[in-house]
């Protein structure tokens, strides 16, 4: 007597099992596939005055699974109140070994102190070129002067974050709080800050220019593997 299972049931679980060894590595390459994002800035990458899940970098990391970037993660590397000089400063321990890419939003607060743009301009060549030292691909996230500042003043620093991007080949969001400067209900009493409700629509706004950093970076992983 021959004892075993019907041809058509071990021509399926044959099938079945050569299905399995081929996408297992696949599946366990996925799981194992991780990138961090380091958002190197001030009070508006920091989440002043806001709650732990209500920040950019909270919100952008949510956005992001949302749209299917499940392993990647966002560190938060904003001080309130910190100027182009200042995150230049602490550049070195701010992104640290574990970073895949950068977002830099810095500037705001120059702008606010009316700090000379060729110091502004200066500092963040350096950060970008130290950044690119490290092969780290870069988001840089532009920022508007204050009118009252002078039409000079304006054209100066306004300029820097274009010019940066087309000279570095950086990928630029040309202004951080498109869609919620100036919007009342979208900012704090201060009319400066965003809400949660303001942050939700910069990370809505900059999420494409974020996956365009990602394929950047994989890319560049790829490359080095």
């Amino acid at each position: 007597m021959r004892y075993g299972l019907p041809a058509p049931l071990c021509k399926f679980f044959a099938s079945l099992a050569l299905i399995l060894s081929l996408s297992a590595p696949a599946a366990a390459d996925a799981a194992g596939d991780g990138m961090t994002i380091v958002a190197l800035g001030d009070s508006l990458t920091a989440g002043y005055m806001l709650g732990p899940d209500e920040g950019f970098t909270n919100q952008l990391e949510k956005a992001l699974k949302a749209a299917g970037h499940e392993n990647v993660t966002v560190v938060n590397a904003g001080v309130s109140g910190d100027t182009s000089s200042g995150g230049l400063a602490r550049l070195d321990w701010a992104v640290g070994p574990e970073a895949d890419a950068v977002i830099v939003e810095l500037g705001a607060n120059d702008a606010l102190r009316a700090i000379d743009p060729d110091l502004t301009r200066k500092n963040l060549t350096e950060i970008v070129t130290r950044l690119k030292a490290r092969g780290l691909p870069v988001l840089l996230a532009g920022m508007l002067a204050p009118p009252n500042l002078g039409r000079d003043y304006g054209e100066n620093f306004n300029s820097i974050y274009p010019d940066l991007a087309e000279s570095e080949g950086l990928i630029l969001y040309p202004f951080f709080l498109d869609g919620v400067a100036g919007e009342r209900a979208l900012n704090l009493a201060d009319g400066i800050h965003p809400t949660a409700e303001g942050v939700g629509v910069i990370v809505e706004r900059i999420l494409p220019k974020v996956e365009l950093l990602i394929a950047e970076a994989r890319e560049r992983k790829t490359a080095g593997n």
